[in-house]
Parts: structure tokens; sequence; C-alpha cells
């Protein structure tokens, strides 16, 4: 992870003085920038990695496997009574699924601006208590008008939380060690699919209680998780290594200086500390490579969002009670959620994305096309089995594919930006996700299946472009290096002008 000992990293400036602070620790007086790192081993360092991965990430994940529950527990309630007790027919559950997304991507940007002005804890608190809030009005819900009214506020109140978790995560991480952490967090989602039909199953014997139907109860008990959870989570979520009261200061400062020294070539450095600028509001939304990377995105959104919503269903009309259907799709997402862990060590270990991303897309298309190949309803257990590869397969490449972009955007204002940029858009896939897997095809959903394969081969295609892009950039600035020394390309630049300028340095390296 680290060499055995951290190098001291010297910035040079004539005019200001060094002043000892304590336990080993220098810096440059006031007016100046920190100017030496602290000696730290390779087994101190990971000794204060694990110390953050406990305290973040466990609370991260929770979270997420909270909110990608409320989000799809819809597919549950469907099967446990919505639609008929709602007197709801044709696309009208398509489109309750599809309002969501209109408010989810058209606030995700705006909602990480919010996040860079003040304390993610708190925002995501705020976010955490509206949407709980939100989802357990949801449960006293009499009409399909009021459904949808419900699910276009769950899309307003969960906007912000994705691209703040997973900002979040990058400014405590390196380059080649989020992925593995995200991959943890993500995995939420997937073992949310898991966790939601097993909680279904036991939630729906509620049935008839106090005069609420299953679904009813469904939507209150888990709206009802968020709403406690969010009177703790303002206290205990740290916000980043230099207000993080659970680490001394010696601690903080290695965080510090090691995310600084991550620009991808050794030679240069980044910062986690800028204030969100209009140049950076305007460099996340115009680079082209954020949105090319939002088609590989759709790959997964398209795919995930309607394969979530339906999958209970699927397994319904192949012969199987509801309660069963709720049961089997356990073991659909356990698999996938291993697959994305086993992933994203791999990618991180490889220092590379790209592969990856591929690699889990074409497994997702080898079980679409499994699906449109078998006759349905027949051969049950077949199309069952070939479940698992599309699962597995629209998963992993997610937390590749967001984590490539993390690493390919600097300062932190304009990944802010950026990350919310592909996030918002790329969940528009979902929209066309609800809407492709039509009741009127069950249990074959031709549709549904031959577009999901297609943008799993459009996000193929793309990976390929965007790899391609990369490692010509990185090309042109080895060549820029090789031809004049980094004193020369240093003095056309001051040290704010290098900082200001990210991932369009000189020195900053893109990851494939």
């Amino acid at each position: 992870m680290e060499s055995a000992t951290a190098k001291s990293n010297v910035i040079h400036n004539d005019d200001k003085k060094i002043e000892d602070i304590g336990d080993g620790e220098k810096k440059l007086s006031s007016d100046g920038e920190l100017e030496a790192n602290l000696a730290v081993s390779d087994e101190e360092g990971r000794k204060i990695l694990t110390k953050v991965d406990y305290r973040l990430v466990p609370i991260l994940a929770v979270l997420y496997l909270v909110a990608f529950l409320d989000r799809s527990n819809i597919g549950n309630a469907n099967v446990a009574g919505l639609t008929t007790d709602l007197g709801m027919h044709g696309l009208q559950y398509n489109t309750a699924v599809t309002l969501f997304f209109v408010p989810y991507t058209l606030l995700e940007v705006p909602s990480n601006i919010v996040l860079k002005m003040m304390r993610p804890s708190r925002w995501i608190t705020i976010l955490m208590f509206s949407w709980g809030l939100t989802m357990t009005l949801m449960g006293l819900v009499s009409s399909y008008g009021g459904l949808l009214a419900g699910r276009f506020f769950l899309g307003v109140t969960e906007a912000g939380f994705f691209p703040a978790a997973t900002f979040l995560l990058t400014l405590w991480y390196r380059r080649y060690e989020v992925q593995r952490r995200m991959a943890v967090f993500y995995v939420a989602a997937t073992l949310s699919g898991a966790f939601s039909g097993l909680l279904a199953y036991g939630i729906q014997k509620l049935d008839g209680r106090s005069g609420l139907e299953g679904w009813q109860w469904i939507f209150l008990i888990e709206g009802l998780i968020p709403v406690v959870l969010s009177f703790f989570i303002w206290k205990i979520l740290p916000d980043s290594p230099e207000t993080a009261s659970f680490l001394t200061q010696r601690e903080r400062n290695y965080l510090i200086h090691r995310l600084a020294e991550d620009p991808g070539s050794g030679t240069a450095r980044v910062t986690n500390q800028d204030k969100m600028a209009k140049e950076h509001i305007i460099a996340g939304l115009s680079d082209w490579k954020v949105w090319a990377a939002v088609v590989i995105f759709w790959g997964n959104t398209v795919g995930v969002y309607g394969f979530t919503a339906t999958v209970p269903t699927v397994i319904n009309g192949l012969g199987y009670s509801a309660a069963n259907a709720q049961l089997l799709t356990i073991p659909i997402y356990l698999f996938a959620s291993i697959v994305t862990i086993i992933f994203a060590f791999w990618s991180d270990y490889a220092q590379t994305r790209s592969p990856f991303i591929i690699a889990g897309y074409c497994i997702a298309s080898c079980g679409f096309i499994a699906q449109l190949a078998i006759p349905h309803p027949l051969y049950p257990g077949l199309t069952y089995g070939f479940l698992f590869p599309v699962a597995a397969g629209l998963y992993c490449p997610f937390v590749c594919l967001v984590s490539w972009i993390a690493n390919s955007l600097a300062p932190s204002s304009k990944r802010a930006v950026g990350m919310a940029l592909l996030i918002s858009v790329g969940n528009m896939g979902g929209i066309m996700g609800s809407n492709i897997y039509l009741k009127r095809e069950a249990p074959k959903y031709t549709t549904g299946f031959a577009v999901s394969l297609t943008m799993c081969c459009c996000a193929i295609v793309m990976t390929f472009v965007l790899r391609w892009a990369y490692r010509r950039e990185n090309a042109k600035r080895a060549k820029l290096q090789a031809e004049h020394s980094d004193e020369e390309i240093r003095a056309m630049y001051s040290e704010q002008e290098m900082l200001d300028l990210g991932d369009k340095s000189p020195f900053f390296r893109y990851t494939l």
C-alpha cells in the first residue's frame, strides 16, 4: 500500500519559514502550506486506513442499503397486491416506477453543489429523514394519484444521497484504494434486493393487521427505518480527514498528505479543499468524457432498475407462489454481491478499470441472450438460473465505472459536479428500464431483455472509446515530460494554478 516510510515532500518557497508543531510534524508559517509529511510506517499507515474503514464504510453501506430498499420496494409491494388494491391497470405501474427518476435525475447536481458548501453529515441526515418520512406516508395512500405523488417526492428526497456518499469516499482514499471501499458500500444495493425480498416476505404476514394491507406495511416499516437512523447519523458520520474527531492530528495529517500526492504521476499535488466556484461547475458539466461515461452508466441503470422492479414478478410468472418468488430473489442478489466484491478488489489490485467494466457487461449480455432464447414459461429452473449472470453482470461494472470517473476528475469541486452529472443523467436510464418490462409480455419480457442487452453492448463499445481517449491523453503528457524537465513545466504555473488545473495538469495521469 505504502513504502516502508512515507517520503517528505518539500514545497520550495524561499519566503516562508518552517515551524515545528510537535510530534514530529512540521508545517510552514501561517501564510504558507504544509511542508513535510510525517514518517509513517507501512504498518501504521494500514492501521490508520483500517480505522477510517471501520468508521466510514459500514455507515455508508447501511444507509445505501436503506435508500435502495426504499426506492425498489415497489416491486415487492406489487407482488403483495399494490396494483390490485389501487385498481391500477395497463402501464400505470410502470408510470409509478418511472416517476421517481424525474426529480431524482434533475436534482443530483444541485445536491452535490450544496454538499460541497456544507457538512456532508448534515446534508445526508436531512435527505435521509426526508425520504424516510415520504416512504412512511406512502403506506397510507389509497389511490393511484397518491402513489404517484409519493414516488415523485421520494425521488426528490433521495436524489442527493448516492452522489454525496460516493463523493465522500473519494475524500478519504487514494485512487487505487477507493473502489474496494466503494464496492462494500455499493454492494449494499445488491444486498438490498435480497434483504428486501426477505423483509417483504415477513412483513406480508402482517396483511390485514390494523386494517392495513401487506404492501402498506412494507412501505410503513421500511420508511420508519431511515427516520430512526437519521437521529444518529449526523453525529457519527465523519465529513473529511481535516475535521475527523476520531483521528489524532498526526493521523489526519498523514491522510491529507497522501491524498494530496495522488495525482497519478507522482510529481504533482491535488487538493480536496478547494472551494466550489463557477469554473468548477462549468468544467464538470462540460467534460465530454463524463458524458461518454453516461452511456456506459446506462448499460447498468436500464437493466438494473427494470430488473429489480420486475424480477419478483418474473419468478412469480414461472409458476412459483408470491411468497416463494420473494424468497427466490435472495440467492440472485447474494451471488451478484460476491461477484461485485471480487471485481472491485481485483480492479484495485490490477490498478485498472475498463477491462472489468467490459467483462461485467459481457456476463450480463450472456444472461440476457439466454433469457431471450429460453421458451418461457417452460424450463423454469433454467430461466431462474440465468437470472444470476444478469444480476452479477449488471451490478459489478457499476462500481468500476464510478471509481474510474472519480479517479479521472480533479480538483474535488469538479469531481463533485462531474460525479453528480454522471449519476444524474446516468440514472435517466432508469426511466427507460422502468418502461421496457411490459406486463403484457410476461413472463418472457422480450422487449425488456432485448433493450437491456442492446444497452450492455453500447456500454462495451463506449468503454473502449473512453479507454482510448484516456490512453492518448496520458501518452501526450508523458511525451511532454520526456521533452521538458519537471522544473521547466512547473515554471509556467504558480503552485495554486497547478492545483487549479486538476486533471488538466501535465502531471496528472488518467486511470485506464
